[in-house]
């Protein structure tokens, strides 16, 4: 037996014992920016989602029960942790499961690589923290896939499941977004970033301007209808099918014999 060869298979070895017993790199807790001012506000849908930077804080007082949406840029390249802490009365009913979910631009349901994004807590629990890290937004993907593009993105939180008593209570929301920079390897350029267009249409005036529809001697006369209106082209059509009847019992009549 070559005892070199034993010795270094027995050195391989204790180097994979060692690295395994050596600990996992702990990851920083994402921490506000300096000088980063808190967004004291939540919308209430995609369309009232309340903008966010990434680094800047979100502080609201709401109810259990509100849905609660905020919207953020993101670039390509950027890796987003997004992070929240709910605190509420301890005298509450029952156990509750709370829930964040991220969307892209066009409203697709954004996949989270890590983190407790659907976490229960039981009655006694006087807090509970949320975390959804997402992937690393891409330059470009196939029309089919759901992969991270760059555009706007949004965050929802809200209670999945408690007892009905518990509707109300007052809560505490805390929450950040935090954006890691990475080279993206993608070769592809995205034509517009995943924006929903958000323009308002012109609201229509309460009374429209009436317009006179006839002119006899000098005078408007607001009895004449206007040409385009329904029943004169219900009165035509009555007339042509009525014509078209008679014509119609004229050819199939039979002549009276003598």
């Amino acid at each position: 037996m070559n005892t070199p060869t034993i010795r270094g298979g027995a050195a391989l070895a204790a180097a994979g014992l060692a690295l395994l017993a050596t600990p996992a790199p702990v990851l920083a807790t994402p921490t506000p920016s300096p000088g980063a001012t808190p967004v004291t506000r939540a919308g209430t849908s995609f369309l009232t989602a309340a903008g966010i930077a990434a680094g800047q804080p979100a502080q609201v007082d709401a109810a259990i029960g509100d849905y609660l949406y905020w919207s953020y840029p993101a670039a390509v390249g950027e890796r987003h942790e997004i992070t929240a802490t709910v605190s509420f009365p301890k005298s509450r009913g029952g156990a509750s499961t709370w829930t964040v979910e991220v969307f892209d631009g066009l409203r697709r349901r954004q996949a989270c690589t890590s983190g407790a994004q659907t976490p229960t807590v039981d009655a006694a629990a006087g807090s509970v923290s949320l975390g959804c890290t997402l992937r690393q937004v891409r330059s470009w993907a196939e029309p089919w896939s759901a992969d991270p593009l760059p555009g706007t993105y949004y965050v929802r939180l809200s209670v999945a499941d408690l007892p009905e008593a518990d509707l109300g209570l007052p809560m505490d929301v805390q929450l950040l977004v935090s954006a890691d920079g990475q080279d993206s390897r993608d070769d592809g350029e995205l034509k517009a970033p995943l924006v929903p267009p958000t323009k308002a249409g012109t609201v229509a005036s309460a009374e429209p301007t009436a317009q006179p529809t006839a002119q006899h001697d000098g005078g408007y006369v607001d009895w004449l209808p206007d040409l385009g209106s329904r029943w004169i082209w219900s009165t035509v059509g009555g007339v042509l099918a009525a014509a078209a009847g008679v014509v119609g019992f004229g050819l199939t009549r039979r002549p009276r014999r003598p």
